[in-house]
């Protein structure tokens, strides 16, 4: 595409900015690469078409939350214009690539280089999650580093389907793979469903697959991990800190909070083998072959009988909170995990990463 074809829907970019290339596409936006003129400066815009009423609402949620936040690790608007049928969003440009392919493009990769990384992404969870902003799409594809130096801090970016904690609802929205199991089944949710997120974040930043399957998209199934390679040469204490994120029960899964203080991330990892998964990992993710398919309908693709199946794996819905805890507090109720062992022989299924389009930052 040319810079013209580029120029018209930017009316305004001209005068300040120039055009330098298309970087992204969504369903609603577009974003270009550009050059403040007076500072030659670099930073992305990104056009949103709000005509629509679902443009409007992703717009204005994504609008909502860069407006309010100012944290190192989130990505940060520097500007905006707004106009009847679009608004520009001018935003701090990301240049060093996407987590995964950061992991894959270095060629040595070690337990200690993950925690790095999550450690940001905490950083970043614990902030939002004071705001009371729940993210909704944390993936990795929505997780980018601000340049290529190896000392790059990590931005959470793509705000699109976030919300306060005021407005959440029963919505199930995000991409399938990452999405919690209490918002599969349409049930009141909150900022946990970002940890559920990290949790299956961290599994693939340790094996190149994800913890469980979604192949028909209607259903989560419950499989083990830690199994294939490169799990035998991960420590326990990464296993652990997995195992406390990917837990069904939203109340007894870790917090930001409590993420952030847990052994394997306060050491860095500093215990951990020092083995270069990178192999094992590389070859895992290029196994998965890239599908589209963040969305948020106004009814849960989730068929009666698999929610029923995972409903029946939940801890009750309606079952008092103060019941709950004083079963746990007396060992009565353990806290359920949605990865049980795999059996010996269990064929290992190929995976398959999905990306979100309604809100792509690119």
């Amino acid at each position: 595409m040319k810079i013209s074809d580029l120029s018209s829907p930017f009316p305004f970019c001209p005068v300040r900015y120039d055009i330098k290339a298309l970087i992204g596409r969504g369903s609603f936006s577009r974003v270009v690469r550009v050059e403040h003129r007076a500072t030659r400066q670099p930073f992305a815009i990104k056009m949103m078409e709000v005509e629509a009423p679902e443009g409007r609402e992703v717009c204005d949620s994504e609008l909502a939350v860069l407006q309010r936040v100012s944290h190192a690790n989130v990505i940060q608007l520097v500007e905006v214009f707004q106009f009847p049928q679009r608004v520009y969003m001018v935003l701090e440009l990301a240049t060093g690539g996407e987590l995964l392919d950061r992991l894959v493009s270095r060629g040595h990769f070690t337990e200690r280089d993950a925690t790095q990384a999550i450690q940001m992404i905490l950083a970043a969870l614990v902030y939002l999650h004071s705001l009371g902003i729940t993210h909704r799409d944390l993936k990795p594809e929505n997780l980018l580093y601000y340049h290529p130096g190896a000392d790059s801090r990590l931005l959470v970016t793509d705000f699109g389907l976030s919300a306060f904690a005021s407005t959440l609802t029963r919505t199930t929205c995000g991409t399938p793979e990452y999405m919690a199991p209490e918002m599969l089944l349409r049930r009141p949710y909150s900022c946990a469903v970002d940890m559920w997120a990290l949790g299956v974040i961290a599994y693939i930043l340790l094996s190149g697959t994800v913890p469980f399957e979604d192949d028909s998209r209607t259903q989560v199934l419950i499989v083990c991990l830690f199994y294939p390679q490169p799990w035998p040469s991960v420590s326990n204490l990464a296993k652990d800190f997995i195992l406390r994120l990917l837990v069904l029960d939203p109340a007894t899964r870790l917090t930001a909070e409590k993420a952030v203080r847990h052994p394997w991330v306060v050491t860095t990892a500093a215990n951990s083998s020092m083995t270069n998964l990178h192999r094992s990992i590389s070859q895992n993710l290029r196994q998965r072959a890239s599908r589209s398919s963040s969305w948020c309908p106004s009814s849960s693709t989730t068929s009666s009988t698999d929610a029923s199946s995972l409903g029946r794996l939940m801890p009750p819905e309606t079952k008092p909170k103060q019941q709950q805890q004083q079963g746990r507090a007396a060992g009565l109720i353990q806290p359920q995990r949605a990865i049980q062992p795999r059996a010996r022989g269990h064929k290992e299924h190929q995976h398959h990463p999905t990306k979100a389009l309604d809100s792509r930052e690119g």
